[in-house]
């Protein structure tokens, strides 16, 4: 939605994570276990790539910037190919990193919920392998703390959810998207970030677990969901 936190590859190569962890271990908390070991990944592969992982760290760019900002980046400064190329140099080393997780070793099943983003899914009555997809996102993004997953696998349901009732293409300015953004805010206080909603980083998949089995963030996840409500 253009606020300019994790790059969109991130996202979508987490996503692709979880789809490759629900083709080999199925629905529940092993698949979403191996999602965000798999997203962890990815993440560390794409900073070492780009050493940044951020949108608004990569173009300078945001919901913020004026159109001669993105006028003068996109046309000018050739972001856009600049952005190609990346995605070109991640592609490969995402797909390497996604096998190496999910077929190199054995992934424990933690306790259910493994996964913030995969529980709000479920709510939001998605079905299995799009509840395991989007496992990942759990934490920031394979725990790495930033902008909130449940958040950004509520926005990609909308988005699929709005495609499935016709109403066209992908818009940045989906309102229900600004909506469910707008229902986020007023529950963490006006913060994105996932390790200064919570306070702190997660350690590993139990560790998030054991905080989701706790109650952690259900008042973010019910704000979320309540728009299928």
């Amino acid at each position: 939605m253009q606020h300019g936190y994790q790059c969109g590859m991130l996202w979508g190569s987490t996503l692709a994570a979880g789809a490759q962890a629900y083709r080999l271990l199925g629905p529940g908390p092993q698949a979403e276990a191996g999602a965000i070991i798999a997203a962890q990944s990815l993440v560390e592969s794409f900073r070492t790539l780009n050493k940044k992982i951020n949108c608004i760290e990569i173009t300078g760019i945001d919901k913020s910037s004026s159109s001669m900002q993105m006028f003068t980046y996109f046309l000018i400064k050739g972001g856009t190919i600049g952005c190609m190329r990346m995605a070109v140099r991640y592609a490969p080393a995402a797909f390497s990193e996604i096998n190496s997780v999910l077929s190199g070793k054995n992934i424990e099943a933690p306790s259910a919920p493994a996964s913030c983003s995969a529980m709000l899914a479920k709510k939001m009555g998605v079905s299995n392998i799009h509840a395991v997809m989007a496992a990942g996102f759990a934490g920031g993004i394979g725990l790495s703390g930033g902008a909130c997953g449940a958040l950004g696998a509520a926005i990609w349901i909308i988005g699929m959810n709005s495609i499935r009732e016709g109403i066209g293409k992908l818009d940045f300015m989906n309102p229900k998207a600004t909506d469910a953004i707008g229902r986020f805010i007023k529950c963490t206080d006006y913060e994105f970030e996932c390790s200064k909603i919570v306070g702190r980083r997660f350690e590993d998949v139990n560790d998030h677990a054991a905080y989701l089995c706790d109650g952690g963030c259900s008042k973010i996840i019910e704000a979320l969901a309540a728009e299928n409500h």
